[in-house]
């Protein structure tokens, strides 16, 4: 598999890889071996118990962590620029895992004559009802308060939105829950028409970098999320290496693996990787465009950091499931998975 920049793919060729996708995954895969002679041994990272509390709050997410995400401006100015390229006058939208329902008054407010938002946790749907009555689309938009893993509409939909998103499809479940909406829809509604999907695709890459852990002198290496505002932490050393793309359409798999020699362009001390995803969420093949959502980062630091100079080798490899913790992730990387 390629190491590329992804900021110099453009978007139309993001569009043309999506269509080879897994031949590109078949091919990376047949490609996998051992390391040639001379290489770095793979990289470890530290780890901890599987158990990870914190994957639970990936699926319930209560109403007081809501403000990050209406407040996050690469999240919702995405989707307020996606939405109406997407949702026209007269569709019918479902929202799986509407939170607050945000995105469904955003579909509404495109012209959607009917919002299915379904949400789980019981208080959020009260308050997500309210929102709704507050800001004037309560008559086109139902709050169902159901398990977005189980739930159809009573209709057939144009476009179904799901953001049940995490840096490299970790800890939520949103692969999971469109691949078992897509089966039990075409069970219902037969020949009809697929909805667009909303997010319609996704781009994921990993990195090695060397990561500057101290605060106020302290060294704590932590797994870290990477914006704007901490980026000056993080120094690349290599390009950043796709490791999967898919499009919520098409059929995908839901386990990812890696295990590629990444050459070193830079010198430094490597402690951690960069888990980089890139949400497509609205393609727009006649503007030669896409409307994406850049999530924050993720590093992953390493227990064992290694000097490397440039045209070093290192092999990386790693293995997890769409939904996994990122304990989990962390265990494959140290080669103490046992799946």
């Amino acid at each position: 598999m390629q190491s590329f920049p992804l900021e110099a793919l453009s978007r139309r060729e993001i569009h043309m890889a999506l269509k080879t996708a897994e031949t590109c995954m078949e091919s990376s895969s047949a490609q996998r071996g051992e390391a040639p002679s001379g290489t770095r041994p793979h990289l470890y990272v530290v780890t901890a118990d599987k158990t990870d509390d914190d994957a639970m709050l990936g699926q319930f997410i209560p109403i007081h962590y809501h403000y990050q995400m209406l407040d996050q401006e690469a999240r919702i100015g995405g989707f307020e620029q996606a939405i109406p390229r997407v949702v026209k006058p007269g569709m019918k939208v479902l929202e799986l895992g509407a939170g607050t329902g945000v995105l469904s008054f955003m579909a509404a407010r495109a012209g959607a004559s009917k919002v299915y938002a379904v949400e789980r946790i019981p208080h959020v749907a009260r308050a997500a009802e309210r929102f709704l009555m507050a800001n004037g689309v309560a008559d086109r938009v139902k709050i169902v308060n159901a398990d977005a893993a189980s739930y159809l509409p009573p209709e057939p939909v144009d476009v179904v939105i799901c953001e049940m998103l995490h840096t490299a499809m970790l800890r939520e479940k949103q692969l999971a829950v469109i691949a078992s909406f897509k089966k039990r829809y075409k069970e219902r509604f037969g020949g009809q028409q697929m909805p667009i999907f909303l997010p319609e695709a996704a781009v994921m890459a990993v990195q090695p970098v060397c990561t500057n852990y101290e605060f106020r002198g302290y060294q704590a290496p932590v797994p870290m999320f990477i914006d704007v505002h901490n980026a000056h932490r993080m120094s690349p050393l290599a390009l950043p290496s796709l490791y999967a793309m898919f499009a919520y359409a098409d059929d995908y798999a839901m386990h990812f693996e890696f295990d590629q020699v990444v050459a070193m362009e830079q010198s430094g001390t490597l402690n951690g990787l960069r888990f980089i995803t890139k949400n497509l969420l609205a393609m727009l093949p006649d503007e030669g465009r896409s409307i994406d959502w850049d999530m924050q980062d993720m590093i992953i630091p390493l227990s064992e950091p290694m000097t490397v100079n440039v045209g070093d080798l290192v092999r990386i490899r790693f293995r997890y499931d769409a939904g996994d913790s990122l304990l989990a992730l962390a265990e494959s990387i140290d080669g103490n998975d046992e799946r």
